[in-house]
């Protein structure tokens, strides 16, 4: 996969791949059958979990060039988001040549799911806020991902004096933690998945609640 991706984003062009569909295409099947492998995986360890085929999982090698024009034809990644409760909550794995990750959680969401989350946090943001400071958590997640987009004062409708007012301002909330090819490569990297999908979890669950209400 890392070969592909190196030799793609030395020849980005149509032409390159058109060439080249056969080696594409094993790459990326190769990576559905891991996906799949993992999606099983994950399916054991969680009863909630929602099975999520490697062809749903995974997204188009294509960036989409009619709102970013000025990107290349091809992404730099493969990424693909299981557990798909929601296509914007999923768990999301990201392996390319310049950035590798996993992440979940809401990404910058539509209005209505947001005002949904921000009043659950309204409602027992003590239980987000736990979840969010546990030690192990901060340790491979950090804390929210900050998009600087934080609104600099209490969103409409919410106390300015709110307790949690400083979770209520963001309107992203999803997590990520970075690995190195170095991770990835080494023969234990499914537990290392299924041991950030698990810290994740409490995460994700809240959050999926809170759209679902």
């Amino acid at each position: 996969m890392f070969e592909f991706l190196a030799e793609l984003q030395e020849n980005n062009s149509k032409e390159w791949m058109d060439a080249n569909r056969s080696y594409y295409h094993s790459v990326r099947d190769s990576h559905i059958k891991w996906l799949d492998q993992m999606s099983e995986q994950l399916a054991k360890i969680d009863t909630h979990y929602t099975p999520t085929s490697g062809k749903k999982a995974i997204n188009r090698i294509n960036n989409n060039l009619m709102f970013h024009p000025t990107k290349p034809i091809y992404k730099d990644h493969f990424g693909a988001g299981l557990d798909q409760f929601s296509k914007q909550g999923d768990f999301y794995i990201h392996l390319g040549v310049n950035e590798s990750f996993i992440a979940g959680g809401y990404y910058k969401p539509k209005p209505d799911l947001l005002l949904k989350i921000r009043e659950a946090i309204d409602y027992n943001g003590e239980e987000l806020k736990k979840i969010l400071d546990k030690p192990s958590f901060q340790k491979l997640f950090g804390g929210l991902i900050e998009t600087g987009d934080e609104l600099s004062q209490a969103p409409k409708g919410f106390d300015p004096n709110h307790q949690h007012i400083d979770l209520l301002k963001y309107k992203t909330f999803a997590v990520e933690t970075h690995l190195t090819k170095k991770q990835i490569l080494a023969a234990d990297f499914n537990d290392r998945v299924i041991e950030i999908y698990l810290e994740m979890l409490p995460f994700r669950k809240y959050l999926n609640k809170a759209v679902t209400f």
